[in-house]
């Protein structure tokens, strides 16, 4: 049998939280309540967080991948961080460039471009040889072209995002100084181009993936960065 004393009010509820976690603090039932609808609507942003985090990682992978088949970029590399080796890296870059644009004059598509250099990596190794050779110095050079991972880059007058890319890739002396990169085909870095949107959409690009790389379309760093995030996301995952 059960007696209530008089005059004692009988006590609302609680709703004990943390208990487990040492916290040992009591929240009245309502103040509980108040709590998970809290809660509730941090877990709703999460989910949308992480749709919109979906959204955009699709929409980085198909933008990298469609930019990276119709791209040929460049990457020189440096003997050593010396200020003698860094200079002589600009000079050869110049020189490998002044190649390449000959070897690529009136090329079209990616696919020509590859198979061009790739009949051309001697002529390049020796144009760079030569410019060393002019230069005073003696290094050892090699020219390949194979696929490389490149991080979002920002140049003056474009963008690319982060990617696997086909690279022609030149190598002075160990190759153990910072790096040159840009892009090779279309000829978006050779002193020759003028109008680097009309010579982009020569060799295949779409008016909107140039307005992307020239940063005329708006949140262009933005949606660049996503790609960058999107395949390191991908690659923990992969781990």
């Amino acid at each position: 049998m059960r007696f209530q004393i008089a005059g004692i009010k009988k006590r609302d509820p609680v709703q004990t939280f943390g208990s487990n976690h040492g916290s040992g603090r009591n929240f009245p039932e309502k103040d509980g309540i108040f709590y998970m609808k809290r809660v509730a609507k941090w877990e709703l942003a999460l989910l949308v967080g992480l749709m919109v985090s979906l959204a955009w990682g699709c929409w980085a992978e198909r933008t990298e991948a469609q930019l990276s088949q119709k791209v040929v970029r460049l990457h020189v590399l440096a003997n050593s961080d010396s200020e003698a080796d860094q200079a002589l890296k600009l000079k050869v870059r110049d020189s490998v460039l002044e190649t390449a644009s000959a070897v690529l004059e009136g090329c079209l598509d990616r696919e020509t471009a590859e198979r061009r250099l790739s009949a051309a990596l001697p002529e390049i190794e020796d144009a760079a040889r030569a410019r060393i050779a002019a230069e005073g110095e003696t290094q050892a050079v090699t020219a390949e072209l194979r696929p490389t991972a490149f991080p979002t880059r920002e140049y003056e007058d474009f963008s690319l995002p982060a990617g696997d890319y086909l690279a022609l890739r030149v190598v002075l002396g160990e190759g153990e100084g910072h790096n040159w990169w840009c892009v090779v085909f279309p000829p978006l870095c050779a002193e020759t181009t003028s109008d680097l949107s009309q010579t982009a959409m020569a060799a295949g690009l779409t008016e909107d993936q140039v307005g992307l790389i020239t940063e005329e379309a708006e949140g262009y760093v933005l949606k660049f960065k996503a790609v960058e995030l999107w395949e390191d996301l991908r690659a923990r995952f992969a781990d």
